[in-house]
């Protein structure tokens, strides 16, 4: 309980009186706190510094980010499982002549291939440029190439020396876990007079493969290669000229032969030992003619019934030429067609040059995006792919591609299949594929280096879409056969992959205005370029507007990817999946009224490129400065620059040629468009587009006809005549002289002059020149350019089989 307090009282209990309050003193008045600026401005400041760091280490990680994604892959499942090429898989297609840039040579479908190639040289001669191996046009042969080959299990192929001619035939025979055996069999018949050759057969051993070779033992080498790119120059330096040759009769004389090789330590410094080989060369000098057989034997293939040689060698050869004449014929029917026997085997080396130009590469791109400081490596990955040329082009060319399988999705389209998705299953998780494949040392000792980098912006024609095309309409007329019935599970596997090649295409390559589009990566230097090249296009050197910029608007893209939204229309309603969005687009994109309103040019009567652009340019002597007093000799080199008579401006670009016919081409146009009258007579005219060799890549009359586009850089895709463009016209020429419109009749019979003018002009020049040629003089139809050019040119035999 709680204490109470006393109250005190005084006397009678009055309280005492209170102490005298004084009166409160007025509030005081505070004085208001200054504002102190400087804390204010520091801790802004500190604030600022902390987002400012926060800011810079989140755009640092977005970079990094970013700059990973080129070299990330798309993460849907491959295409293509990871041991689809090994012998367990596919032991029929794991051997192969997948050199292509050798004259003759085979190897494995795996990244550590066993290696096998063949070199010869003629003894008693010069040694300087003697020595054969890799595909050279230096070499000046008559010719070389594949007679027959099936893409698989044998081939026969003639090189034409200058004083002999060499057979080279292979066959394989399956047994055993690593592909079975082959056998070579190498045939010389001299020119003229008898010949010494040095028959060189090499091998690039690695460790993992059991086999057993069977070789001869003259002369020998064993050493150490740091990489393909140097076998030449291995027996190059190993030949030394010590050794007798002793004849039963006439005398004796000296002739090269390997000898020993020693790695140098710059060699050593330049490559992981871990990654060197052993490299074995045998080698026999014999006299022409001779025959020569070299054995292989899979050690794994125990109970083989006789060995692949002599007549049994001949025997399998035979039954294998029977095989494929009997194919050839119910593939392409050129027979039935009337053509002679000459023509028939000009178009079966074609279309064997094509097959034989196949080639297994396995490395990794050097790329670079806009957020890498400097070029990096892409994953390393496989390709299977037929190359443009054995000589100049041996590797994969992504617009190229889609033409090669035109062509042998006729022969194999099991093989068109696995080359698509070798190609899909290299694209990144933006979309994109490069489009030159330069995967190892061999393939880059053939690239300037300047084009080694390839760039993540930069596209090249989806010519996929064509060899697509072509298997979804095998697939509607023939759902019965074995390769139609793959045909479903391959799409499925692809699909996911079309899609994000097409966004990306959608999106990366969009023009200025909707519905449009513009290749990126047009050459920036409008000082050296008389027309600065598109090369991304696939054209070149084709003009384009001559000032490039953000504003161009490109034809030939536009009907590109008209094309491919039709077909991943098709493709995603056949597998069920949702295809609106692709319809939508086709749909806008096959509308004639918009293509007209951002392509037609009325002054020039024909569909264009749009630009900032001016005709008005020449190249010129660059002015240059001479210091008074300087010697002659030290005067600066004068070099042809780009001179401008007249500013540039947006306008539709005035050059006729194939990128006009690309509406056409591709079959965009209606049958009833206006616009096809003005096509058909463009292409009739003698003065445009006309010859009789086929049409020419740019009109007669247009101001760039022909012109250098630099001095070093003659002209390309101006002017000359391209197999590939001609293909598709008389493809169009048929396609529209076969369906009901006004142009019928006159498109039917453009169609058969432009045919037989291709035909003849192509076979003429092989037969001549013993060459299929990369591109034909528009004045005399002479071939030039690369060669041999097996790739594109090869199409002629589905320009004489009528194979649209």
């Amino acid at each position: 309980m709680g204490r109470r307090r006393k109250r005190v009282v005084a006397g009678d209990g009055v309280p005492s009186p209170r102490k005298e309050e004084k009166t409160p003193a007025p509030p005081r008045k505070e004085k208001k706190k200054k504002t102190d600026i400087g804390k204010v401005f520091i801790n802004i400041s500190i604030g600022l510094c902390i987002f400012s760091l926060i800011w810079f280490f989140y755009a640092l990680y977005m970079r990094s980010s970013l700059a990973r994604r080129v070299v990330t892959l798309h993460p849907s499942p491959r295409v293509l499982d990871a041991n689809s090429s090994s012998p367990a898989v596919s032991p029929e297609r794991y051997w192969g002549t997948y050199r292509p840039q050798v004259y003759f040579g085979m190897k494995t479908r795996s990244p550590r291939s066993v290696v096998t190639g063949l070199m010869w040289m003629r003894q008693f001669a010069e040694m300087d440029g003697n020595l054969r191996h890799t595909c050279e046009q230096g070499d000046h042969l008559l010719g070389y190439g594949w007679l027959m080959h099936d893409g698989v299990s044998f081939g026969v192929q003639e090189v034409h020396d200058r004083e002999f001619t060499l057979t080279t035939e292979f066959v394989k025979r399956m047994g055993g876990d690593h592909g079975g055996d082959w056998t070579w069999r190498i045939t010389a018949k001299q020119h003229v007079s008898k010949e010494f050759l040095a028959v060189f057969c090499h091998i690039i051993l690695t460790s993992y493969f059991i086999f057993t070779v069977f070789l001869f033992r003259y002369n020998y080498l064993q050493t150490k290669s740091p990489g393909l790119d140097k076998l030449t120059d291995i027996v190059k330096n190993s030949l030394n000229h010590k050794f007798t040759f002793s004849p039963t009769k006439g005398e004796k004389r000296p002739y090269f032969a390997v000898d020993s090789y020693k790695v140098t330590n710059h060699q050593n410094q330049q490559k992981d030992p871990k990654m060197e080989s052993d490299f074995v060369v045998h080698q026999v000098t014999v006299q022409t003619p001779f025959q020569i057989e070299v054995l292989f034997e899979s050690g794994s293939f125990r109970e083989r019934p006789n060995q692949l040689v002599g007549s049994v060698l001949t025997d399998e050869l035979e039954k294998r030429k029977v095989a494929f004449d009997e194919k050839f014929e119910s593939s392409f029917g050129l027979q039935a067609k009337g053509f002679t026997s000459s023509q028939i085997e000009f178009a079966k080396a074609a279309l064997s040059n094509m097959l034989g130009g196949m080639g297994y590469f396995f490395g990794q791109s050097v790329v670079q995006s806009a957020y890498n400081e400097h070029p990096v490596l892409y994953p390393e990955g496989p390709l299977l792919t037929a190359v443009p040329s054995r000589s100049f082009f041996p590797r994969g060319f992504l617009w190229d591609e889609g033409f090669h399988q035109l062509l042998i999705s006729k022969w194999d389209t099991q093989l068109t299949q696995e080359v698509i998705a070798h190609w899909l299953d290299l694209i990144n998780v933006e979309g994109w594929i490069p489009r030159e494949q330069i995967l190892d040392d061999e393939a880059r000792s053939k690239v300037p280096s300047e084009f080694i980098v390839q760039h993540n912006e930069n596209a090249n024609p989806p010519t996929l879409f064509l060899a697509l095309q072509e298997l979804l309409e095998q697939l509607d007329a023939q759902p019965e056969l074995s390769s139609s019935q793959t045909m479903i599970p391959f799409l499925r596997r692809l699909y996911p992959r079309l899609q994000i090649w097409f966004e990306w295409f959608n999106t990366t390559q969009a023009g200025p205005i909707a519905s449009s589009y513009r290749w990126r990566g047009r050459d920036k230097d409008t000082n050296i370029f008389l027309n600065p090249k598109t090369l991304t296009s696939g054209l070149d050197d084709y003009p384009r507007a001559s000032h490039p910029s953000a504003d161009e608007r490109h034809v030939d893209l536009y009907c590109w990817m008209t094309l491919a939204s039709g077909i991943m229309a098709n493709v995603a309603r056949i597998l069920g999946e949702p295809h609106q969005v692709y319809e939508n687009t086709h749909h806008a994109l096959s509308n004639n009224d918009l293509l007209n309103k951002l392509h037609w040019s009325e002054n020039l009567h024909a569909f264009s490129d749009y630009g900032n652009h001016t005709q008005a340019v020449s190249l010129q002597q660059e002015k240059v400065f001479v210091p008074p007093g300087q010697p002659r000799h030290q005067f600066p080199v004068a070099r042809l620059v780009r001179s401008v008579r007249k500013a540039p401006k947006l306008q539709y670009v005035n050059a006729l040629g194939y990128v006009s016919l690309f509406p056409f081409l591709l079959q965009i146009l209606t049958p009833d468009s206006p616009k096809m009258e003005h096509i058909l007579r463009d292409i009739q005219d003698p003065d445009r587009l006309w010859t009789p060799y086929g049409l020419r890549s740019l009109s007669r009359s247009d101001p760039l006809y022909m012109k250098r586009n630099t001095e070093h850089d003659a002209p390309y895709w101006r002017g000359a005549i391209w197999i590939n463009i001609n293909y598709l016209a008389v493809r169009a020429l048929h396609h529209y002289g076969s369906i009901e419109g006004p142009y019928k009749e006159k498109a039917a019979t453009l169609y058969q002059e432009l045919r037989t003018n291709l035909i003849n002009n192509v076979y003429k020049q092989y037969m001549d020149t013993g060459y299929i040629w990369e591109q034909y003089s528009d004045s005399t139809g002479r071939g030039q350019g690369s060669h041999p050019f097996t790739g594109w040119s090869a199409l002629t035999v589905l320009i004489m089989a009528e194979e649209y």
